[in-house]
């Protein structure tokens, strides 16, 4: 990108930034930067990851967690305060970017449900919790009430349940070797647009295969953003399911792993080894 295309780019986040209450369209942004709306799309997603407009969401729905937490504020004043026509689409907002209400977001959880229990895998003990729309979270442990510990600082306010449920069980026969329902996993996840965006890439890489940040950020249209691939693959709420252990260095180094070097390269041996 040039230095022309830059302060297009620049121009247009400063304009969102300032102007999202009023929730402006594609063609007034596209508008403050001389560019057609068509070019403007393209060019804007090809830099920022994203679309105006899911950058527009992220923007307003930053705002109003903020209204919501720290103003403890309604929701309507929130939708208002947001520049959204009503609580029904600040409701729609949290529930495309989030995977949660904005109640459930304002009470730490206090709507949600949560099973959760401990099993053994071949890589060590997991604790693995769901919602009734699927996993929300898994991760290795050493202690097990330090495990529970971190899940419940997740959603401080949500009601807990220690129950293996059929979202749980389905997701646990993968460790047993069990690929052939994959489709009946189903994850319940929160994190920004980025972020999805890489756990999904991370989703697409083969069992028994291995790809690179820089490779990840070329699939996500992104090839400059390898050092926040790393960040989005390092906060990957869902461990093996989601396998950023499939991710190494360019070098051909496996590099680290949020639960342990050295439980990364037995996953990617195993893996080698099945396939």
């Amino acid at each position: 990108m040039n230095t022309t295309d830059y302060n297009r780019i620049a121009t247009a986040i400063t304009y969102i930034k300032e102007n999202f209450k009023d929730q402006p369209s594609l063609e007034s942004i596209a508008e403050q930067v001389h560019l057609s709306p068509f070019h403007f799309q393209k060019m804007f997603s090809d830099w920022a990851g994203v679309s105006p407009k899911k950058f527009l969401q992220y923007i307003s729905l930053e705002h109003a967690k903020n209204i919501l937490k720290e103003k403890q504020a309604s929701l309507f004043d929130a939708a208002f305060e947001t520049g959204l026509s009503g609580t029904s689409r600040l409701h729609d907002l949290f529930m495309k970017i989030e995977g949660m209400t904005p109640g459930e977001y304002k009470n730490g959880g206090e709507m949600l449900r949560i099973n959760y229990s401990f099993s053994e895998t071949p890589f060590g003990n997991v604790i693995i919790a769901s919602t009734k729309k699927g996993i929300c979270y898994l991760a290795f442990y050493d202690d097990k009430n330090q495990a529970f510990e971190k899940l419940h600082a997740i959603f401080p306010n949500a009601a807990y349940e220690q129950l293996t449920d059929i979202h749980q069980a389905n997701a646990l026969s993968f460790f047993s070797k069990n690929w052939d329902d994959a489709a009946m996993i189903k994850l319940h996840l929160k994190g920004t647009p980025f972020q999805v965006k890489v756990w999904e890439a991370l989703l697409k890489i083969p069992m028994g295969k291995l790809s690179t940040y820089s490779a990840i950020a070329g699939s996500i249209n992104n090839v400059k953003a390898s050092r926040a691939v790393g960040t989005a693959v390092g906060d990957n709420p869902v461990a093996f399911l989601i396998p950023c252990h499939r991710v190494i260095r360019s070098t051909g180094e496996f590099g680290n792993y949020h639960w342990g070097s050295v439980r990364k390269t037995a996953m990617i041996g195993w893996e080698a080894e099945i396939k």
